[in-house]
């Protein structure tokens, strides 16, 4: 098999290929690290190896197809998980993530693990420990965050599905960068042990990237399911998420959002992409209608998730430094900023916007009352070039001579905050809606621009709404098809 029909199978064809006997689970896995040696070097998507066979007595959904996960919540046993960070580099992984483990049971092949900013604190992929990820549209642009390396990975064909996890946007944010389906599930869907319990307070959760919606439902039945040690038995559907991809999703009525209290004004290639989608819809018979209004607080969800995501920070840092004994000097400037922010958070105020978390919910809820899905683009901006969201050089001096000084918590009266907000959720203010809430989205690649630059849009659901996702999502892929695009690099 040679790349070109490599690349034209997603993982459930190549998986139906393995089980018919038509190729081996060894000349799938020659292929993509053949792929992997021509591009990684100008994406630098994978950023680790991993020891791998592809013995074809493999059985599971996915048999003998090859699979890269992120380097951050997804262990592998023996493996260090690097979490993006020059401090993590060398501790290796006790035992695999439950996810990690489903994912092998499923007979997937696991090469690699693919790059991610430190800790997941950003929108893009732009670690000192490994180096800038690369968007395979356009070298000279992000392929987003956290999940950049996957989502590039996939764009480049080197597999057809990677790992990725999501606590504010980082699935659905380099999905829609690099032209790929991005499925947040919902609270406590998917599992994040054995070592966590729930991350973020349930907002973080596991899955993948995908070039094809059926892959995504695929893997949503590999994944989904609670585990022993979990603080949930969630309630799976007794049809498949599989069996949704061509289902009918009935005629649904859609409330269309595009402004943001964070982004007004969105680039107007991200108004384009809702327009195009809201035309598709139409014609597919759905009712869609703008809101004058967003169906909650915007601009009040930004500071809480900043609030809870600074202190989170905090912690982070915290144990790794504990289990390392690495020094400020192994960890970013911006992650060293961002810890001091959420230290200098009272437990008092955290705990209040944690608690907000449900008034957040309960406006959302009150919009699907009389709304089946909410739908906003996944991005506000065309993905940022590399670098640009770089501190100034005179800013830079300021804050480590204040992190030096153990005096970094000043920041927090500074405009350094405000210009951080703006350059992170500037571009992303739609995503951590769904995270706080718990409920599920999808990012789809439903526009391009005359550049050829992938950009996608987002669908929120309620409560248990991935099968409707997942219906209407296959809908769209037939009414404004993807899969045929192949990226540049």
């Amino acid at each position: 098999m040679d790349f070109d029909e490599y690349r034209a199978y997603d993982a459930t064809g190549l998986a139906k290929l393995v089980a018919d006997k038509q190729v081996s689970s060894a000349e799938l896995l020659s292929v993509a690290r053949e792929r992997a040696a021509a591009v990684n070097p100008r994406i630098n998507a994978i950023v680790r190896d991993i020891p791998a066979s592809a013995p074809d007595d493999r059985s599971g959904p996915f048999a003998g197809v090859p699979f890269l996960i992120k380097d951050l919540g997804q262990d592998y046993a023996g493996i260090p998980t690097s979490a993006g960070s020059r401090a993590l580099m060398s501790r290796p992984a006790a035992e695999h993530a439950t996810v990690v483990r489903r994912w092998i049971d499923a007979g997937l092949v696991i090469f690699g693990k693919t790059n991610t900013p430190e800790f997941g604190t950003k929108g893009i992929t732009e670690p000192v420990a490994w180096g800038p990820a690369r968007n395979p549209w356009d070298l000279s642009r992000t392929p987003g965050g956290s999940s950049g390396g996957s989502a590039a990975a996939v764009a480049a064909g080197i597999v057809p599905c990677a790992g990725a996890n999501d606590g504010g946007g980082s699935i659905r944010i380099p999905a829609a960068s690099c032209g790929l389906v991005g499925l947040k599930p919902g609270r406590g869907l998917v599992p994040s042990g054995p070592e966590t319990a729930e991350s973020m307070h349930g907002a973080a959760v596991q899955g993948v990237v995908t070039r094809t919606v059926r892959d995504t439902a695929a893997m949503l039945d590999v994944l989904s399911g609670g585990e022993p040690w979990g603080p949930y038995s969630p309630a799976v559907p007794a049809e498949s998420f599989a069996s949704c991809v061509g289902a009918d999703p009935g005629k649904l009525r859609i409330g269309v959002r595009v402004p943001s209290a964070i982004n007004p004004a969105p680039h107007p290639e991200a108004v384009a992409a809702v327009a195009a989608t809201v035309g598709a819809l139409t014609e597919l018979g759905h009712h869609v209608e703008e809101l004058p209004h967003a169906p909650f607080d915007d601009a009040a969800l930004a500071r809480d998730f900043l609030l809870t995501w600074f202190v989170y920070t905090a912690w982070e840092l915290a144990e790794a430094k504990r289990l390392t004994g690495a020094g400020d000097d192994l960890f970013e400037r911006d992650t060293l900023i961002m810890a001091a922010l959420g230290r200098a958070t009272s437990s008092v105020e955290y705990v209040a916007a944690v608690q907000r978390r449900h008034e957040h919910t309960r406006r959302l809820s009150t919009f699907f009352e009389s709304h089946d899905l909410l739908l906003t683009p996944t991005l506000a901006t065309l993905p940022p070039r590399i670098g640009e969201f770089d501190l100034p050089g005179v800013v830079q001096h300021a804050a480590d001579a204040l992190i030096k000084t153990r005096t970094a918590s000043l920041l927090r009266y500074t405009k350094i905050v405000d210009d951080m907000v703006d350059k992170n959720l500037g571009w992303v203010p739609y995503t951590q809606l769904a995270n706080i809430t718990g409920r599920p989205a999808i990012s789809l690649p439903l526009h391009w621009t005359a550049e050829g630059l992938p950009l996608g849009v987002q669908f929120v659901a309620p409560l248990a709404g991935e099968s409707l996702l997942l219906k209407l999502a296959a809908q769209l892929e037939q009414q404004l098809p993807w899969t045929d695009r192949v990226a540049p690099v």
